[in-house]
């Protein structure tokens, strides 16, 4: 789900919390949270308005290439550790049924689910978090066995929505109500609706929407006709090729490519892998803003590490020439090159 964002939370708590985060000081930060909730601050409002927004301000940091991947897990870590700690100080004995959360298959980023779980907790509901990448066979084999009341499925990055959408109508298939949430569904949940299913914009509304099951199961079919053409199969079939490709022209435009580290290189292979998964999980929605903003996503990150937005425009010029028989991914690509920043496309 969407966490919640810092509202009216002492600063100086705040402050102090995102402080021993940089200092990677667990201990430090267990007692932030402690402190609040002996002032009084409820529990749920820890969560979601010193964690939540501390957590996203470390993502911040590090796509503005401030803190490395090594403190980003460490400051990931601790907030794990403070949730757990909140979690047991409230200590809610459960009175409502069972609620699974679940990250999609794939999906690696577990805090803001866990997040979603220890408030759903709060509220009364018997949560089992079952974490990180759960595969979708396992995740109904556990809904059987446990005789769940619903799932909530949560997933930070759009081109996981294919598998998102096999994952919810195996979770349908138990007859087990699904409700889903994260960036990964739009900020506005608009491709939730496009997959049929319903949304929660953060943990708060995930809460009421469970307690009105009328509402939960009343969302409608998924529309995907547009799948008939055959475009997002396709090129999933041909991603390896299709990388294989990109890379060669890339190392052709830029010779200075054949000098990368192995670690380079395996990062320009990753981003080249990411605009075709980004694109195929345009073509499934068919939606051409999930593409555009990846690739403005992906030019802020990688500008940030020094590399320029000519070298994004030289794999989307190929992979434009190459799938030319694919008229919508040719219009996402398009409008994909469009939002680059123009120097960047005249270098090229």
């Amino acid at each position: 789900m969407t966490i919640a964002t810092r509202d009216t939370l002492p600063e100086a708590g705040y402050r102090d919390y995102l402080h021993c985060l940089a200092e990677a000081d667990e201990h430090a930060a267990v007692e932030v949270a402690c402190g609040l909730l002996d002032a009084g601050v409820p529990a749920d409002r820890v969560l979601l308005e010193l964690v939540a927004p501390a957590q996203a301000e470390v993502g911040e940091r590090w796509a503005r290439n401030e803190w490395s991947v090594a403190q980003e897990h460490a400051a990931t870590h601790i907030s794990e550790r403070v949730v757990a700690a909140v979690a047991a100080y409230a200590d809610v004995r459960p009175t409502g049924a069972r609620i699974v959360v679940a990250c999609m298959d794939g999906e690696w980023h577990a805090l803001p689910a866990r997040l979603v779980a220890e408030v759903l907790r709060l509220r009364g509901w018997q949560v089992t978090f079952l974490g990180a990448s759960v595969p979708a066979a396992h995740l109904v084999s556990y809904l059987h066995r446990y005789d769940a009341y619903a799932v909530a499925l949560a997933s930070a990055l759009p081109m996981r929505l294919p598998h998102a959408h096999r994952m919810i109508e195996a979770c349908r298939r138990s007859d087990v109500p699904v409700l889903v949430g994260g960036r990964g569904f739009g900020v506005d949940g608009r491709w939730a609706r496009r997959l049929g299913v319903a949304w929660a914009a953060n943990a708060v509304a995930a809460a009421e929407l469970l307690g009105d099951e009328r509402a939960l199961r009343a969302s409608g079919p998924a529309d995907l006709a547009h799948l008939a053409d055959d475009e997002y199969a396709g090129l999933v079939n041909r991603r390896g090729e299709l990388i294989d490709g990109a890379l060669a022209d890339l190392t052709q435009r830029f010779p200075a490519t054949r000098d990368h580290t192995p670690a380079q290189l395996d990062s320009t292979v990753s981003d080249l892998g990411y605009i075709l998964d980004f694109l195929a999980a345009a073509l499934y929605v068919d939606d051409g803003s999930l593409f555009t903003e990846f690739i403005e996503w992906l030019t802020t990150i990688l500008d940030s590490r020094g590399v320029p937005a000519a070298a994004i425009d030289v794999s989307l010029a190929y992979y434009t020439r190459v799938l030319h028989d694919f008229p919508r991914a040719v219009d996402h690509l398009q409008r994909g090159r469009a939002v680059l920043p123009a120097a960047g496309q005249r270098s090229a």
